[in-house]
């Protein structure tokens, strides 16, 4: 098996496998950045090594054991004739919860191996393949009894995708899960089954077949990773038709229009970045820049009129999703975890296609403020909104009935190493500051590199460089927008007046010679084993105001240090409250690290008995109110907006 992800790992990225095909018109194209394989990397330090563990020894087995005592599993066997019984949970869409699960499984497996768990898997497949029906369809519900359907699917297949269905967006997570898990393993038992699912897909698809819509995009995603995998081109084809046929329905489902004539971020907040992420990879492999221009279009509207300063997006709890410009409640903000993990998604695939940090930056906020606050310190327990403030109305979950989000953070967090670094040809890219040491391969030459920071806790960054022989080569370092004055791209958000100090940055002691590129310091160079770059950013804490288009935020501050947005909590408070809580820009707030406080954490504290916390680490305590907006004793009390 090492031997196998040895030779794997030179040619498979994390998300995206890299065919070294060939197609009709000769050379693949693809992302002109690669990102560096998340098996070539090694997470080690106290910020994300815990959490990449916790995930894998809580997490994994929590959501495993969910899908068995809630049907998930039956399911599977009820449909592959192994038990008898009738669909037994709530939603169609209940198989993806498996297809997730096995994916993020197969991402932890690399990290730690684990024959229980390989086993639990190797289970789950064998089920999956008995629930599949001959021709290749793969959908419990109407295998188990197709006379007796769940209300959201047809009378014959397909035919109700393009509202409720989620035929195809179980498909979509089947391909993303068997492709990780041949990643992972070298084992083709679910890649086989899903390329026989994808192939009745191609039968019954396309021009002069049915041209259905996929209600819940993803299918895109997974065909073109089964793509990168085969090798077949009609995989591709399909994810571009998918894309191409969208123009006839609703906003919900970004049906509205063509896909190239959108320039607004609209409808379900999940459906949205799923498709935003498929149409950037079929552009990269493409050449499309009809996809390119409007995703280019949809993102400046997105962080510019519907972001929140977690990270959060998608305000309205009615349809899950985006609401109007700068419409941006605190108390009854949606922001689906879910709707968080796809950000992600699209984000790094718009690095890819554009080098530009401003991505990464919009990718950081969201990881370290609005993802991660989805699922609680002790691995257990999760939410599907993450609101911006509470009356203690708000409580993490064990489960629910729609698990889209436990079973997405499975598989999303043993990933997290697959976003640190990248490649272009001669340069190397440090996107995340994580602890870790990576084996990369840098247009064929071999460089091995060592990350080591207390970040996101503290500015300092030390990394060592060793490559295999002396090499000319580009170390492109990412400044963070908050270390330049900017909590995000453009100005839905700023802050009040101070500067961050200037960056200081050096090779083996001495100060770098760098030049600036698209938000990167990059160091040109010929590079010797044993070469020290230390990076040191400075983290203040800064005061956030928001754009005064955002009426819910008037008159109040946010908290920022480094690339954490804090927020007020009732246990740390006397009288448990924190909604009517002021701070006077005069206050002098101080950072202080707290190992005996949620896991450790550096608190901010002032002089009137104030102390905020990380926002990831709220609702860990109980309930009670929070607030990540507070009053600014400069604004009259009455112009204190009810966001309830």
């Amino acid at each position: 098996m090492k031997t196998f992800l040895t030779l794997l790992t030179t040619s498979v990225s994390f998300f995206f496998l890299f065919s070294t095909c060939s197609t009709r018109k000769g050379a693949v194209m693809d992302y002109p950045i690669r990102p560096v394989p998340f098996t070539a990397i090694r997470v080690s330090d106290n910020f994300w090594a815990p959490v990449i563990r916790r995930n894998h020894d809580v997490t994994i087995p929590i959501a495993l054991n969910q899908c068995y005592r809630t049907g998930r599993v039956d399911n599977f066997l009820f449909a592959g004739k192994i038990k008898s019984g009738s669909f037994c949970t709530e939603f169609p869409f209940d198989d993806s919860d498996i297809y997730k699960i096995i994916e993020g499984a197969s991402y932890s497996l690399q990290t730690f191996p684990d024959k229980n768990l390989e086993a639990r898997i190797d289970t789950l497949i064998f089920y999956i393949g008995k629930a599949q029906e001959p021709d290749g369809y793969l959908y419990t519900n109407r295998t188990i009894d197709s006379t007796h359907l769940h209300p959201w699917a047809g009378k014959k297949r397909w035919e109700k995708d393009p509202e409720l269905s989620h035929e195809l967006y179980n498909c979509g997570h089947l391909y993303e899960a068997a492709v990780a898990h041949f990643q992972a393993t070298g084992k083709r038992s679910m890649l086989d089954i899903a390329v026989k699912n994808a192939d009745l897909l191609v039968r019954d698809f396309g021009p002069g077949k049915l041209a259905y819509e996929p209600g819940h995009q993803v299918v895109e995603m997974g065909l073109v990773k089964m793509y990168r995998v085969t090798g077949k081109r009609e995989y591709l084809d399909l994810a571009k038709f998918f894309l191409d046929i969208r123009g006839k329905g609703t906003e919900y489902s970004q049906d509205h229009m063509k896909v190239t004539e959108q320039t607004q971020a609209v409808g379900h907040a999940v459906r949205a970045m799923y498709l935003y992420s498929g149409m950037a990879d079929v552009a990269a492999i493409t050449g499309d820049q009809a996809y390119v221009h409007a995703l280019d279009l949809i993102w400046h509207d997105l962080i510019s009129t519907k972001f929140y300063i977690t990270g959060g997006i998608g305000a309205a709890a009615g349809h899950e999703g985006f609401g109007p410009p700068y419409d941006l409640p605190n108390m009854t903000a949606y922001n689906e975890t879910c709707a968080s993990i796809g950000e992600v998604y699209w984000n790094f695939r718009l690095f890819l296609l554009h080098g530009e940090s401003t991505y990464y930056d919009v990718l950081e906020r969201v990881l370290y403020n609005g993802l991660i606050s989805g699922v609680s310190l002790s691995g257990d327990h999760f939410f599907y909104p993450n609101p911006l403030e509470s009356s203690g109305q708000h409580a993490r979950s064990e489960w629910f009935g729609c698990a889209c989000c436990p079973s997405n953070i499975c598989r999303f967090i043993p990933s997290i190493p697959g976003y640190i670094y990248a490649t272009d040809r001669d340069r190397l890219y440090v996107n995340l500051f994580i602890g870790s040491s990576a084996d990369i391969d840098l247009g064929g030459d071999h460089v091995e590199i060592i990350q080591r920071t207390a970040y996101p806790w503290e500015g300092q960054v030390e990394i060592t460089i060793n490559p295999d022989r002396n090499q000319k080569m580009e170390v492109a370092v990412r400044i963070p927008g908050w270390a330049e004055n900017q909590p995000v791209p453009g100005d839905l958000y700023s802050f009040k007046a101070g500067e961050t100090d200037a960056l200081a940055l050096t090779v083996n002691g001495v100060p770098a010679h760098y030049s600036l590129d698209k938000g990167y310091a990059v160091i040109k160079r010929k590079w010797k084993k044993g070469d020290h770059l230390s990076i040191d950013f400075p983290m203040p804490v800064r005061r956030i105001i928001a754009n005064e288009k955002v009426i819910a935020d008037q008159g109040r501050v946010a908290l920022q240090r480094g690339p954490l947005v804090y927020c007020a909590e009732w246990p740390d408070f006397k009288d448990s409250k924190v909604l009517n809580r002021k701070l006077s820009d005069k206050e002098d707030i101080k950072a202080e690290f707290r190992q005996d406080l949620l896991s450790g954490v550096t608190i901010l504290t002032g002089k009137a008995d104030f102390i905020a916390i990380p926002y990831y680490t709220w609702a860990n305590r109980g309930q009670g109110e929070m607030a990540v907006w507070l009053l600014s004793t400069e604004d009259p009390p009455e112009q204190r907006v009810d966001n309830r």
